[in-house]
């Protein structure tokens, strides 16, 4: 009788980069377990501040600069500010590994990385996110996609200090009631609200691009979550997404965004993956 082997597959290795509250969540879990996986290295900009969290994970990643996480891993999860995106997904891409980029919105200023990851055999992943329903929108796009359509909701706390807010001069600390603060395309959300619209750049990179998908963002005093509705006109199919995410420690960012990598990184080695 033939023997059985079991898969001789090494595990994947995996770095985080950025130990904000995506990070550190995206970190604990590979420290708990993920099948095929091994969290070898992070890095954070202030390494010293992370230290007493990092000792209580049981494994013992190595803390280190950015340009040093490609020579340990094969898969980088990018949770860092937009301004570090290409300096840590380059290095992978460019030797044939795997960058997750939760900053989807600098992919637009870093499109070239796109064809230095099909040069060179690696592979830039953008993940669900804080939305829902990509799946459907990516399926739709290999037909015919007509419109993309996306209304933004946030509490004030989540878009203050945005750059498209600063330089507008718009005063939305004292507002009483939801006030549409922009409409345009995702590019140029991506632009205005580099750390809140990260998912409308996911949501046009899935359907029909960045200058093509519209969208609204209004500041909300009466509401404590994070909303989207997205509603998509195709060839196959009429459909509408809504979700409303519970802020992380950082009120720009859900929890679910965490959870969408976690997610991702559980299919890397599964015996069954569902979704697209």
């Amino acid at each position: 009788m033939a023997e059985v082997l079991k898969s001789s597959r090494a595990d994947l290795r995996v770095a985080v980069a950025g130990l904000g509250p995506i990070g550190t969540k995206v970190a604990e879990a590979l420290d708990r377990g993920i099948d095929g996986l091994v969290l070898v290295a992070v890095s954070a900009q202030n390494p010293e501040k992370h230290k007493g969290w990092l000792s209580t994970l049981t494994g013992t990643p190595a803390i280190l600069p950015i340009e040093q996480l490609s020579g340990v891993a094969d898969i980088v999860i990018e949770c860092a500010p937009s301004k570090l995106v290409r300096s840590i997904v380059a290095p992978f891409v460019g030797s044939g590994k795997t960058a997750v980029v939760l900053s989807a919105g600098a992919l637009l200023d870093n499109e070239d990385l796109i064809e230095l990851a099909k040069q060179n055999g690696g592979q830039i992943v953008v993940p669900t996110g804080a939305l829902i329903g990509l799946d459907a929108v990516t399926a739709a796009a290999v037909g015919m996609i007509h419109s993309v359509r996306m209304v933004t909701r946030k509490p004030v706390v989540g878009l203050a200090g945005a750059p498209y807010i600063v330089e507008n001069n718009i005063d939305i600390e004292r507002i009483t009631e939801p006030l549409r603060i922009f409409e345009g395309t995702a590019r140029e959300a991506a632009k205005g609200f580099p750390a809140n619209l990260n998912v409308a750049v996911a949501l046009s990179l899935a359907g029909i691009g960045p200058d093509r998908t519209r969208l609204e963002i209004w500041a909300d005093p009466t509401i404590t979550r994070n909303m989207h509705r997205v509603d998509v006109e195709s060839d196959s199919a009429r459909f509408s997404m809504s979700i409303e995410n519970i802020p992380s420690e950082n009120p720009k960012t859900g929890r679910i965004t965490a959870l969408s990598v976690i997610a991702w990184l559980r299919k890397q080695r599964a015996a069954l993956r569902v979704g697209t």
